[in-house]
C-alpha cells in the first residue's frame, strides 16, 4: 500500500444543541480529517475523534495532530506494508495515542476497500445490510429528557442512553422508566462513582436497565469486577478498554458482561475487530460507541457495527443528530430506527469539500 500523500484538515462546527455529562458540556466540536492518497490516485478517509480538552482520554486535537504530523506520517513514509491490518504493528513504537493512530489507520482501511472494489463492511467481514440506531440523551432535567426521548422514539430510534451521576441517577432513571416502561434504556456514568456507591448502583437494578456503562474509574477493571458481583444490572466497560488485552483481562476477571467498542479509543479498526472477534467467541455482547463525531468516523462505525457480534444498538445516529450540515455526501439517515450499510466501495460516502471549506480551521499536506 504505497502512498502518494497524506492531507490533514482540522475542522470546527457548533452542535445543534449542547451535549452534557457530569464531566462537562460540549457546545462545538473540533476534529481532524485525514485523507490518504495512493500512487494510483485512490483516496481513503479517516477521522481523529479526540476532543479539544483531555476530559475523555489524555489525547486532544492538538496532541493528535502533533503525533500524526511528527511521528505516524513519517513512519508511513519510511515503512512498506501490504494491508491496513499491519498498521497497528507499525505504529506500536509510539505508545498509546490511540485516537491519532486510528485517524490514519481507518483512512488506510477505506483506501484498501476502495482498491479492492468492496465496501468497508464487507472487507471487515460484516454480515448485516442495516443496523439499529441508538441515541444518547445528555440532559439531566427530567421533563426535558422525557421530551427529547419522545422525539427520538417518534423518529424510530431503538434504544436510549441516559447520562447519569450521583446527583441525579435514581430520580432521573425512575422518572424515565415510569414514563417509558418498555423502553430499551441504558445508563452511562462516565466514571462518576466509586465502589463505595455499590448500594446506590444496586438500587438501579429494579429499573431493568440494558446496562450501566463505566460506573467506576476510567482505567479500572478490578473494582468493576467486585461491583458486577453485587449488582444484577450488566456492567458495560468503555473507557477501561483501550486495547485487546484490556478486553481479554476484563472478561477473564468478570469485570463486565458487555463491552463498548470505540474505534478511536482502541487505536483503529484492526484492534476493534480483534476485540469483537474475541468477545464473540466468549459470548460477550458488544456495541459501537459514539464520540459526537462527523460523518467520516460515523461511516467507519457503521461498517464495524455490521459485524455479527454487534447485537446491541449503538450510538450511531443520523448526520442531523448533531449537525446542521455534515461533511459527507450523502448524509447519513436513520429510517424506521435503522441505518442502511452502504454497498459502495470503501466507506460508501464522499467528502463534501464545499462544507469542509466552510468549517476548515487548518490544513497541511505531506507528499511522499
Amino acid at each position: 500500500m504505497k502512498l502518494k500523500s497524506v492531507h490533514l484538515y482540522v475542522i470546527k462546527m457548533p452542535l445543534k444543541q449542547p451535549f452534557m455529562t457530569h464531566l462537562g458540556t460540549v457546545t462545538e466540536r473540533d476534529a481532524i480529517i485525514v485523507e490518504v492518497e495512493g500512487l494510483d490516485g485512490v483516496v481513503g478517509y479517516g477521522e481523529g475523534v479526540a476532543f479539544t480538552s483531555p476530559w475523555y482520554t489524555e489525547e486532544t486535537v492538538k496532541s493528535s495532530y502533533h503525533v500524526l504530523k511528527d511521528f505516524l506520517i513519517p513512519i508511513l513514509k519510511e515503512k512498506t506494508f501490504g494491508h491496513p491490518s499491519e498498521a497497528t504493528a507499525l505504529f506500536s513504537v509510539i505508545r498509546r495515542n490511540h485516537m491519532a493512530k486510528a485517524a490514519i489507520e481507518t483512512a488506510l482501511w477505506d483506501l484498501r476497500a476502495k482498491r479492492d472494489g468492496v465496501s468497508l463492511a464487507k472487507l471487515l467481514g460484516g454480515t448485516k445490510e442495516a443496523i439499529p440506531s441508538g441515541v444518547v440523551v445528555g440532559n439531566p432535567v427530567l421533563p426535558e429528557a422525557i421530551k427529547q426521548i419522545e422525539a427520538y422514539l417518534m423518529q424510530g430510534f431503538k434504544r436510549v442512553k441516559i447520562k447519569i451521576s450521583p446527583e441525579n441517577d435514581f430520580q432521573l432513571i425512575s422518572g424515565i422508566r415510569k414514563h417509558f416502561p418498555d423502553l430499551q434504556l441504558m445508563a452511562d456514568a462516565n466514571s462518576a462513582y466509586s465502589l463505595r456507591d455499590a448500594e446506590r448502583l444496586k438500587a438501579l437494578d429494579e429499573f431493568d436497565l440494558l446496562m450501566i456503562e463505566q460506573p467506576l474509574g476510567y482505567d479500572d477493571i478490578i473494582d468493576h469486577a467486585a461491583l458486577q458481583a453485587q449488582i444484577s444490572t450488566p456492567i458495560c466497560l468503555d473507557e477501561s478498554i483501550v486495547s485487546f488485552d484490556d478486553a481479554r483481562k476484563a472478561i477473564e476477571l468478570g469485570s463486565c458482561k458487555i463491552i463498548n467498542i470505540k474505534i478511536g479509543r482502541v487505536g483503529g479498526l484492526g484492534d476493534a475487530k480483534r476485540i469483537h472477534d474475541y468477545c464473540l467467541s466468549k459470548g460477550i455482547p458488544v456495541w459501537a460507541g459514539g464520540m459526537i463525531e462527523f460523518g467520516i468516523s460515523r461511516a467507519h462505525n457503521m461498517a464495524l457495527a455490521s459485524l455479527p457480534g454487534f447485537t446491541i444498538p449503538g450510538d450511531i445516529s443520523g448526520s442531523d443528530r448533531y449537525w446542521d450540515e455534515d461533511i459527507i455526501e450523502p448524509e447519513i439517515n436513520v429510517q424506521n430506527g435503522e441505518i442502511k450499510i452502504p454497498d459502495k466501495p470503501g466507506i460508501g460516502f464522499e467528502l463534501n469539500r464545499k462544507r469542509l471549506r466552510e468549517v476548515l480551521v487548518k490544513e497541511e499536506s505531506f507528499i511522499f
